[in-house]
């Protein structure tokens, strides 16, 4: 929680100020019996007096509790402006920075942190920050000032009957002590009951084609119902040890009024004091106990925001794997567009065994370089290496003629249009999402980007063309469709190497050879390395790399690899293409 404090620094002066009128809300708040107790004994003693001396205290006291509560009032209002501002601000702030560092989070964060918990930490977590900023500016300063303070005040009434504050402030403590180790725990088990909630409904929601396909719903909903059935549970308990305490409190309460009232009666009786002191004295200990009753309510909420301050903390503390060098190094204009990965060798974190071993190879300006295998050989790994989603744990990986690891990341990927194995698309228009890397694209520049990936037929075919809306992740245009605009928005960048780590699976045959040939003749000096499943994306390649188990089997042109690689071989046998 002290690690957040930092976020209310931009607020100091708006929390002074708070604090300014809560003060003076407080002190007006604590004078207000004493000026009726004063009015009720010095009515009684002005009684014996003329009725027109009496009337005039009472009138004169009076306007003056009404000026007093009239300033109470006003620093209440006040305070309560200053209050959810500064909470909003904080919360705002602390998302800003959660998303930035969320941003720079290499694949090995991701793979830490699950997106479900992410968004919880972002959404939920933030919440219950933002609640007890906004409950802790005003209870946790007022609550403590009233209390303290109707202690000496009801001391100064009546030292004789203080016992009866000292013995209900003792129960208080007593019962609270209970309480706060009871729901403690669970709140912190209901945050990650949050999370894996959110895991599932995500994970039911993109898979709902394939649920509806295998007719698993009830499965799914067996899932979901374990997981809010648990989270159900324990806020019942919660709720229920919260129920218990507000009667108990009231319980108290009463109880502290009758005994000021039974044990005052003797003392009035007794002529010790006068029945305006003690009623002044019943209203400092009503404040007294009312202020451990906002105490506890915020104490109940404090168990769950130190839970969700320590999983935001957590966030805000990782450092990325992936991080750019203290000491750049440049570009050489010599070996621009040459990429080259010499004796690379990756294993995944808590992985056995190295995903790709050995590999060594050079990409040349002008060609293209062609990576196939079979399922789980370790292509797309080459792919995530190179883009430095991964660091290599052996050798190194050089563009432009210079160790990526060395390289600012956003240097680095300017250099690189990537087109992913799945096309992602952002909500927008078609043009919104072809000029995503390149916002300054002339509208001549992204028809161009269209025209090469094939997709400017069915764009044309829309009423509104290029203006035509995205809808969220591209669910309202098919996978091919998807896979294009993904390839238009990396041609849009004019990049000095093209990437396509398994794109043209979604692509039917004509598509795929209609593409390849206008990327051929628009791309003619960027080095191109194509992943592929299909020997006939790739057969025209100056240079195709076989993987199988991580390392390179084979190496060479269509022509060679059929007659030296008996793996190529297979593969191409597989898949009908004449030998």
């Amino acid at each position: 929680m002290s690690k957040l404090l930092k976020y209310l620094r931009p607020y100091r002066w708006l929390i002074v100020l708070m604090f300014v009128f809560l003060i003076t809300e407080n002190m007006a708040v604590l004078y207000l019996p004493a000026i009726m107790a004063d009015i009720v004994n010095n009515g009684i003693i002005l009684s014996v007096q003329e009725n027109i001396s009496r009337q005039y205290y009472i009138v004169q006291r009076g306007f003056v509790m009404l000026a007093v509560t009239l300033l109470s009032g006003l620093a209440a209002i006040c305070s309560g402006y200053l209050a959810p501002r500064i909470a909003a601000g904080a919360a705002r702030d602390i998302r800003r920075d959660m998303f930035i560092k969320v941003e720079s989070f290499s694949q090995k964060e991701f793979d830490t942190f699950s997106s479900a918990s992410l968004i919880t930490r972002c959404t939920n977590d933030v919440q219950q920050i933002r609640e007890l900023t906004n409950m802790s500016a005003r209870l946790l300063f007022f609550a403590p000032l009233m209390g303290i303070g109707g202690v000496i005040m009801a001391v100064n009434q009546s030292v004789a009957m203080s016992w009866i504050i000292g013995l209900a402030v003792i129960v208080l403590i007593g019962f609270t002590a209970l309480i706060i180790p009871t729901v403690m725990p669970r709140f912190r088990i209901l945050q990650g009951l949050m999370d894996r909630l959110n895991k599932v409904a995500r994970e039911s929601l993109h898979g709902l084609m394939v649920i509806r396909a295998f007719s698993t719903q009830k499965h799914e909903m067996k899932r979901f119902d374990d997981v809010n059935s648990e989270i159900y549970d324990i806020a019942v308990f919660v709720t229920r040890v919260m129920g218990i305490a507000g009667p108990i409190m009231t319980f108290i309460l009463g109880g502290t009024q009758i005994l000021v009232i039974w044990v005052g009666a003797q003392h009035i009786a007794a002529s010790d004091i006068m029945i305006g002191d003690m009623m002044a004295f019943m209203m400092y200990a009503v404040q007294v106990i009312f202020a451990f009753m906002l105490l506890t309510m915020v104490l109940v909420v404090v168990p769950r925001s130190i839970v969700s301050a320590g999983r935001i903390a957590e966030v805000l503390e990782t450092e990325p794997a992936i991080a750019d060098p203290d000491e750049t190094a440049n570009f050489s204009e010599s070996d621009e567009g040459f990429v080259r990965f010499e004796n690379v060798s990756f294993r995944y974190p808590n992985a056995e065994a190295d995903a790709i071993s050995g590999i060594s190879f050079t990409a040349y300006p002008g060609q293209t370089t062609a990576i196939i295998g079979p399922t789980g050989a370790g292509k797309s790994t080459i792919a995530q290496l190179f883009m430095r989603f991964y660091d290599v744990n052996d050798g190194a990986i050089t563009v432009n003629g210079a160790d990526v690891r060395k390289l600012k990341q956003t240097d680095l990927r300017e250099k690189i249009g990537y087109v992913p194995q799945k096309g992602q698309l952002i909500s927008g228009t078609i043009a919104s999402n072809i000029s995503y890397g390149n916002p300054d694209a002339s509208e001549e520049v992204i028809r161009q980007a269209a025209l090469v990936s094939q997709a400017i037929e069915f764009i044309e075919e829309k009423s509104e063309g290029f203006e035509g809306e995205i809808g969220q992740k591209g669910g309202n245009v098919s996978g091919g469709q998807r896979q294009r605009l993904s390839i238009a928005r990396a041609l849009a960048i004019n990049p000095d190497i093209l990437v396509f780590d398994d794109s043209f699976s979604a692509l039917d045959f004509q598509t795929d050879k209609a593409l390849r040939k206008a990327l051929k003749e628009h791309a003619t000096q960027a080095t191109v390395i194509v992943i592929a499943q299909r020997i006939g994306t790739i057969m025209n390649s100056e240079q195709i790399l076989v993987l199988e188990e991580g390392q390179i089997v084979g190496r060479g042109t269509h022509a060679e690899l059929l007659e030296n690689c008996p793996s190529y071989r297979e593969i191409a046998e597989s898949q009908g293409v004449t030998l």
